[in-house]
């Protein structure tokens, strides 16, 4: 403990509020808040036998902290929120990537209301309903939206109905077509629904429909059946769990992988949907305070709060009462429960949660052996069947492409821990061999290139040629006798990918069928083959462009190039004015008349041959 703590420790109030934790580069490790400011703080730098690992390791690192100083516990809540939400540090329980969950906005403060997603939330009027972790569920929900709701899609409203209209999903405020008061009821079903509250939307468009029918306004009241009927199809897949009542039932597992918290949402009795959310810096933390932590981040930024949370467990009746109080705020002093049920619905509906979030946890262990597999457990697997003293870790394919020994190109593709590594990627465009085909001798040039002069410490575990004997043998004359190096491994792929050979061997190495090696050293290949022939079309694309400008009087190798770096392809040439032209470097007036007026007479000779075959 430094002097400045020691100094500020003598300082601190007796009052509520919120300390901040900093590091030596005075970024913020740690927020926390507190009923007595003195007391907390100071219980850091006690004695720290009674501490737990992690908050051992946090003290360590404290340089300096500040203190916000607040009118109540409350207050202390809010603003501890709002600086782990901005702050993220290091120390304190965080959902995992929180700040780009999605949100429903619908922005009732216009005259004619949008319905779209959102990731940031606003203090600009508009209703918000969210978050939620799964936004092609989110997606799917607003084409549902729109499919019963024709409302408008468009950022301004236009001066005449757009295409949406045309198709019946828009009313066309834009034009009038629809009175504001039968929009503002559309909207009020609109946010029932968001809400969960399918009864009460039904109970609105049967009144509506009827109204409407009354008032021999046939074609208004049959667009209201029709949302009617498929509000109570979608009405028909929600379970009554609970009876009444709009609360949230809350599910948390733990495993080695970390912490899942699931939602169930209960709206008027129904359950209209879930979320999980995965939560880190969780590993030495009791279940209370995971919870309590989730708890105020979740409802800090959830749109809606609920009349009751049900939780899996006991919170300690400080912590309660304080969550209930700040929720109950939240809710414009309605008031909110946290509930632990024993027994019943209510108990049930939180152990289904809890299972849920199990099998989510499992499925992520079961995603990540997966992947292991592919990965690490692949590269551990090539090893073995190839022989090798390590697995190999890094490993370099080289593949050759060309047409008929033109433009040839190789590339040298990089895989590190099973993955690709495209930082590393390279490509050469092979000089020896143009204008004739000859892979060996390509591949004894790209060889020579990346290996001759490299330091041991810089070479791969592994070689991979993409090519039978013959090109491994040029692979290996460069490698071995010119560059020098005896140690690494050097492999040949045949056509087959499951055929290596490996250097003095005339009998390949066969990879299992189905064995994860023979499927990273199919990725290695394909994404080398993938790079080489990308290249490849780029060079080809290019001479192409070339030959063309070939044929304009005044533009020499100068500036061809220079309208190629500076437009990148024929057809931005082609449509560029005179003006556009003359920008590119070394390009004058006349040298951007003469490219201009060659495409001009060519785009009007095509004209005139059209017409004749027309005509013919």
């Amino acid at each position: 403990m430094n002097e400045t703590v020691e100094e500020k420790l003598k300082l601190l109030p007796d009052k509520p509020g919120v300390y901040i934790m900093k590091n030596e580069q005075g970024k913020i490790i740690y927020v926390g808040k507190a009923v007595v400011l003195k007391n907390r703080v100071r219980q850091y730098f006690q004695s720290n036998k009674n501490h737990t690992p992690k908050v051992r390791a946090m003290v360590s690192h404290i340089a300096d902290f500040e203190i916000i100083m607040t009118h109540s516990e409350v207050e202390a809540l809010i603003l501890e929120c709002n600086l782990i939400k901005k702050h993220r540090p290091r120390y304190n329980i965080s959902l995992k990537d929180d700040k780009s969950y999605p949100y429903v906005k619908v922005t009732v403060q216009e005259d004619f209301p949008r319905v779209f997603i959102t990731r940031r939330v606003l203090k600009d009027g508009a209703r918000y309903f969210g978050p939620y972790t799964n936004a092609t569920a989110v997606h799917e929900s607003l084409k549902l939206l729109r499919r019963l709701f024709p409302l408008r899609t468009c950022r301004h409203l236009q001066e005449r109905p757009c295409l949406e209209y045309h198709i019946k999903r828009c009313l066309a405020p834009c034009a009038g077509k629809v009175e504001k008061d039968d929009y503002d009821a559309m909207i009020r079903a609109v946010l029932l629904f968001l809400e969960g509250r399918t009864d009460d939307v039904e109970r609105e468009l049967q009144f509506r429909m009827e109204a409407a029918a009354d008032a021999y306004h046939f074609e208004l009241a049959a667009r209201l059946r029709d949302q009617l009927l498929a509000v109570r199809k979608v009405a028909e897949k929600q379970n009554i769990v609970t009876g009444s009542g709009d609360q949230d039932a809350v599910g948390m597992a733990r495993s080695e992988i970390g912490v899942v918290v699931q939602i169930f949402f209960i709206r008027a009795g129904k359950m209209i949907g879930r979320e999980h959310f995965l939560l880190q810096s969780t590993e030495e933390e009791s279940d209370e305070a995971i919870l309590a932590a989730f708890l105020q981040q979740y409802y800090h930024r959830a749109a809606f709060i609920p009349r009751e949370v049900l939780l899996p467990l006991e919170l300690p009746a400080a912590e309660r009462e304080l969550l209930e109080a700040w929720l109950s705020e939240k809710k414009r002093k309605a008031k909110v429960q946290i509930l632990c049920p024993q027994r019943g619905t209510k108990h049930d509906i939180v152990a289904m949660a809890a299972g849920n979030a199990q099998k989510y946890l499992a499925d992520e262990a079961a995603r990540i052996k997966q992947a292991n597999d592919q990965t690490r457990g692949a590269v551990e697997e090539l090893g073995r069947y190839l022989g090798l003293r390590n697995p190999p870790d890094r490993m370099e394919c080289f593949d050759i492409s060309h047409i008929q020994g033109s433009e040839t190109v190789a590339s040298m593709v990089v895989f590190e821990g099973g993955l690709p590594k495209k930082s590393d990627y390279r490509r050469f465009k092979i000089q020896s061999t143009e204008g004739k085909p000859d892979d060996f001798l390509s591949m004894r040039e790209v060889t020579t290139r990346r290996y001759v002069g490299l330091p041991e410490n810089e070479l791969p575990d592994l070689i991979v040629i993409d090519g039978g004997k013959g090109q491994l043998s040029s692979a290996l004359e460069i490698i071995r006798q010119h560059a020098g190096h005896k140690k690494v491994p050097v492999v040949g792929l045949a056509k087959q990918f499951e055929l290596v050979f490996r250097e003095g061997e005339s009998e390949p190495v066969v990879l299992p069928r189905h064995s994860q090696a023979l499927y990273l050293i199919q990725r290695i290949s394909d994404e080398a083959h993938r790079f080489a022939i990308t290249y490849h079309r780029k060079l080809r694309g290019k001479r192409n462009l070339v030959s063309v400008l070939d044929h304009i009087v005044g533009i020499g190798p100068k500036r061809r190039q220079a309208l190629w770096s500076h437009f990148g392809t024929l057809s931005r040439i082609k449509a560029a004015g005179v003006e556009e032209l003359m920008a590119a470097p070394g390009m004058n007036r006349p040298a951007a008349e003469a490219v201009f007026n060659f495409f001009l007479a060519q785009q009007e000779f095509r004209g005139k041959d059209k017409d004749i075959n027309e005509n013919s």
